[in-house]
C-alpha cells in the first residue's frame, strides 16, 4: 500500500509529505460518485411509501429491508439501499429513538482506507464527531467540516460495484459567508476537488430570495458534485432543508411522477441560470431539488 507507507512514515518520522504525495492519497480517497449516499431518515410508519415514491419518480430499485444495529450505540433501524440512475438514498426507518449526533448527517462517503481518510479530513480541518466504529458490512465515522456541515465517511469489508450514474446528483451546502471560504479550502484538499465555478453576484432567485444577491460555488471531485450557497439565512422555506440535488432529462414528466406517486411540490418549476428547478418533499418529509439542464440562450 504505497499511499498508507508514505503516510505512516511522514506520521511516524514527522515528515512533510512532498505536495506530489499529498495530491495523490486525496485524490485516492473517493471509490466513485456512484457511492455517494443521501441519509435519509423517515418513521417506521413512511419507509415503504417512501421507496414507491423515490423509485416511481426516478427509476431504479431498493434492496431488501434488514432490521439491524447500524450504530456504535444499541439501536434498531430498518436499512435499505435506494439505487438510481440518479441517485443513491441510505434509508432508514429507526424503530428506537435516534441516538446523537445521528440523523444530522447529510450523506455518506465511501473511501478506500477509513485510517487515511480520517487523517486527510482532520488535517484539513475537519473534527471526527464519532470516531469510526465497525457496522454489519464495514466501518463508519461521522466527521464535522467548517461551519457545521456533517458527513459520514464508510469503509466495506467487502467491495461494493455499482453502476455509475446517469447523471451525478448535487450535495447542496448552505453555509454563512464567515464560514464558507473555509469550508471550501478544507473540503477542496481532502477530496482533491476543484471549483469549476465561483458566482459571487448571482440572482437570490436561486435560494428563494430574488431581491437579494448570493455566491454559489460549485465544487467537482471524485466524490461527486457539490454546489455551496453563501447566503444570509434568511430563507423561505424549504431552502436549506433539501441536501441533495437530481437532475433528470425531463423535469415535466419527473414531477409528475413524484406527484402521482405520493410527493408534494413544494416549488413550482422556475428558470436558473443554465436550468431549470423545482422542490418536492418525499412521503416522510425528505425534500429534494429536481432539475433539468436547459441551453443557454
Amino acid at each position: 500500500m504505497k499511499l498508507c507507507a508514505q503516510l505512516t512514515l511522514a506520521l511516524i518520522w514527522g515528515a512533510t509529505v512532498s505536495g506530489a504525495a499529498q495530491a495523490d492519497i486525496s485524490s485516492n480517497l473517493a471509490v466513485g460518485a456512484q457511492y455517494d449516499t443521501s441519509h435519509v431518515y423517515v418513521a417506521p410508519v413512511d419507509v415503504d411509501s417512501f421507496v414507491k415514491s423515490f423509485t416511481a419518480t426516478f427509476g431504479g430499485q431498493s434492496t431488501p429491508q434488514v432490521v439491524v444495529n447500524v450504530l456504535p450505540v444499541p439501536s434498531s433501524t430498518s436499512s435499505q439501499l435506494i439505487q438510481t440512475p440518479v441517485g443513491t438514498v441510505s434509508l432508514f426507518g429507526f424503530k428506537t429513538p435516534i441516538p446523537f449526533p445521528f440523523g444530522s448527517e447529510r450523506n455518506g462517503y465511501l473511501v478506500k482506507d477509513m485510517d487515511i481518510a480520517i487523517a486527510e479530513a482532520k488535517k484539513y480541518g475537519a473534527d471526527v464527531i464519532v470516531h469510526n466504529f465497525p457496522d454489519p458490512i464495514g466501518r463508519d465515522a461521522v466527521i464535522q467540516w467548517p461551519g457545521g456541515i456533517n458527513m459520514q465517511l464508510y469503509w466495506h469489508t467487502k467491495s461494493p460495484s455499482y453502476a455509475t450514474f446517469q447523471t451525478t446528483p448535487e450535495n447542496r451546502v448552505y453555509l454563512s459567508e464567515v464560514r464558507a471560504d473555509a469550508f471550501i479550502k478544507a473540503f477542496t484538499g481532502f477530496s482533491a476537488g476543484t471549483v469549476v465555478a465561483d458566482e459571487k453576484h448571482l440572482n437570490g432567485g436561486v435560494v428563494g430570495e430574488p431581491s437579494k444577491t448570493i455566491r454559489r460555488v460549485k465544487i467537482e471531485s471524485a466524490f461527486g458534485k457539490m454546489v455551496v450557497f453563501v447566503t444570509d439565512g434568511h430563507l423561505p422555506y424549504p431552502y436549506g432543508r433539501e441536501t441533495t440535488g437530481y437532475e433528470v432529462s425531463d423535469l415535466s414528466s419527473t414531477l409528475s411522477k413524484a406527484k402521482d406517486s405520493g410527493a408534494e411540490l413544494l416549488v413550482e418549476p422556475k428558470d436558473e441560470p443554465g436550468r431549470k428547478s423545482a422542490m418536492v418533499s418525499f412521503p416522510g418529509g425528505y425534500v429534494a431539488e429536481i432539475h433539468q439542464q436547459v441551453a443557454a440562450k
